[in-house]
């Protein structure tokens, strides 16, 4: 469903990094630590995990564009980047004190299986933190979308994100219980969407990114125009063309591996 990486950029990297910096700050990453951040995409979560001092961060994910994408990033920091799946991490076990993964755990076939690669290739006592956009309500970009999709095409209803996995408060929490994890800890990460027109919030839907974008691109030219239509009605309340901000929430989790 991500399958370019300046298209996705524009669709959700840029959210993504906004929320990492809380999201490292939630997971408790520290001076010194090894951390590996799986599903890594562009970096967003890897390059702000390598803003704390003395860190060596690890990003890995299975698209190896983004990997590319990632890695003409660097700049001298202290990151490097490989190709590899979250079902079968390419580490040694232990090798990190942190492992961390954001707005991944809900597209994996096995996410139980990723947890517990996550589990096997961090320290005893280490971390390992995830999380997920809110699919439900807390989303209010993809909200808005699909709340004029399903008007436009009923049949929208069976594409939308909140019915994934993983995506409302707790679900996070009973998976980490569940694979071992102790002290586990689930907090709400929310932040601002900004967007300086309208167009700069629909055009990323037409760069065919994620499940939003695949319905986008499977419509006729008259389905898309009525869809457009409608939410630039919405959006700019009938008015002329403006900024204007929709809330992201996001439900993370935090747990410490067994001694």
């Amino acid at each position: 469903m991500f399958s370019e990486s300046d298209g996705y950029d524009r669709f959700m990297g840029r959210w993504s990094r906004r929320l990492a910096p809380p999201m490292v700050a939630f997971a408790g990453v520290g001076e010194g630590c090894a951390v590996l951040d799986v599903g890594c995409g562009t970096g967003a979560l890897t390059f702000a995990a390598a803003e704390i001092g003395s860190v060596t961060v690890t990003g890995v994910d299975p698209a190896e564009a983004y990997v590319d994408t990632a890695r003409r990033c660097v700049r001298g920091r202290s990151v490097s980047f490989d190709v590899g799946s979250a079902l079968s991490l390419p580490y040694a076990d232990a090798a990190f004190d942190a492992t961390l993964s954001m707005l991944v755990m809900n597209f994996l076939a096995d996410p139980a299986a990723a947890v517990r690669e996550m589990i096997r290739v961090t320290r005893a006592k280490g971390v390992v933190a995830a999380a997920v956009w809110d699919y439900g309500e807390g989303m209010e970009m993809l909200r808005v979308f699909w709340d004029e999709a399903v008007a436009v095409i009923p049949a929208a209803a069976s594409r939308d994100e909140r019915a994934m996995p993983l995506c409302r408060s707790g679900e996070l929490g009973e998976l980490w219980r569940a694979e071992g994890l102790s002290e586990v800890e689930e907090r709400a990460l929310t932040i601002d969407l900004d967007f300086g027109s309208f167009d700069d919030y629909w055009e990323p839907f037409t760069f065919g990114q994620g499940p939003a974008g695949s319905f986008v691109a499977s419509l006729s030219e008259p389905e898309r125009r009525a869809l457009q239509a409608r939410l630039r009605d919405r959006l700019l309340v009938g008015g002329p063309d403006h900024s204007f901000a929709l809330r992201a929430r996001a439900w993370a989790v935090r747990g410490v591996v067994a001694p």
